[in-house]
């Protein structure tokens, strides 16, 4: 086993994954890790998309419509939750399609550079080989730029996300107070 080999610590488990790879490995099976967090998103939003408990009759009017109230701050809030998710994980798909592309353009332009150094007259191969190098380089170059502002994108949409369900969480916070605050103005009278 080389020194740049990882191997993981259970038995019957992947061995060996190099530390350039980095996709999940289990009992064999390569998932990318855009499809785990797709995965870890769908679980996140079942979470929100679970009913409440029901909570016990109202003994009046006014704990009636506190509830209501509540209950509906809650819906707004697991709505609003689910929608910024949804937006993460859209940006994150069109961000690995971005990425699949440009790698894919960057392996068609190596391609072509090799294709030119193999067809390069053999006094001009030098030549030929340092102008594919510099194409392959370039290839690289845009292919990298391209994933790092596809990254980028991923990370405004994650904090607008993170922001908008704060926003909602603070209005649903603020709902349920004003219900409770209801619900005690009508027993104090």
């Amino acid at each position: 086993m080389k020194e740049d080999d990882r191997t993981h610590a259970w038995e019957g488990l992947a061995r060996n994954v190099p530390i350039k790879s980095s996709p999940i490995i289990i009992k064999g099976i390569t998932m990318n890790k855009v499809l785990a967090a797709l995965i870890a998103g769908l679980f996140a939003t079942s979470v929100y998309a679970q009913t409440a408990t029901p909570m016990a009759a109202p003994a009046t009017k006014t704990e009636a419509k506190a509830n209501e109230k509540m209950v509906k701050a809650e819906a707004t809030e697991a709505k609003t939750d689910a929608k910024a998710d949804a937006k993460v994980e859209k940006a994150v798909s069109k961000a690995s399609e971005k990425k699949a592309k440009a790698h894919a353009k960057a392996a068609d332009k190596k391609a072509d550079a090799a294709a030119d150094v193999a067809k390069a007259d053999p006094e001009d191969k030098m030549k030929a080989s340092a102008k594919a190098e510099e194409k392959m380089v370039k290839a690289d170059t845009k292919a990298e730029k391209t994933a790092a502002k596809a990254d980028a994108k991923v990370e405004k949409v994650a904090a607008e996300a993170k922001k908008d369900k704060a926003v909602a969480h603070a209005k649903a916070t603020d709902k349920k107070a004003e219900a409770v605050a209801d619900v005690k103005k009508d027993a104090a009278k």
